[in-house]
């Protein structure tokens, strides 16, 4: 179990390939294992305060055809401490981005939050948004 215990949503997505997910998942993006199901090609991901679950395609759940890229009109924004670190291990695998790292404002009630964020998609196409928080301002 994840030592937070688990978030009162955590995605699941159907992936192609365990293994190739783990690896993006896990090797670039720093997720780690908190528990798996080897025998259901299954494993809960967590990164700090993020929470993951991926599963091989089984059939079970499915709503319609899956075509690539899945996920298609969601991504999941993932804060992160750091985003130099992440950025190096995607460029160390030749990982393309979708959308390079800029920095960007979001109007927040009276104030703005600041981050430092850029897009890029697993090996099933789902669209990862990863966010460094850069603080607030007035607007």
């Amino acid at each position: 179990m994840p030592e937070q215990g688990i978030a009162a949503l955590t995605p699941e997505l159907d992936v192609s390939d365990l293994g190739a997910s783990l690896r993006f998942w896990c090797d670039l993006l720093g997720f780690s294992v908190a528990y798996d199901r080897p025998a259901a090609r299954f494993a809960f991901l967590v990164r700090g305060n993020a929470q993951i679950m991926i599963c091989q395609h089984n059939g079970r759940w499915l709503t319609g055809p899956l075509e690539l890229p899945l996920g298609r009109g969601v991504n999941f924004q993932i804060t992160v401490d750091h985003l130099a670190g992440i950025l190096s291990a995607l460029d160390s695998a030749s990982w393309p981005l979708f959308e390079a790292p800029s920095e960007v404002w979001y109007r927040v009630g009276q104030v703005e939050w600041g981050q430092r964020e850029c897009l890029v998609q697993d090996p099933d196409g789902y669209l990862i948004r990863l966010a460094e928080v850069l603080g607030q301002r007035s607007p």
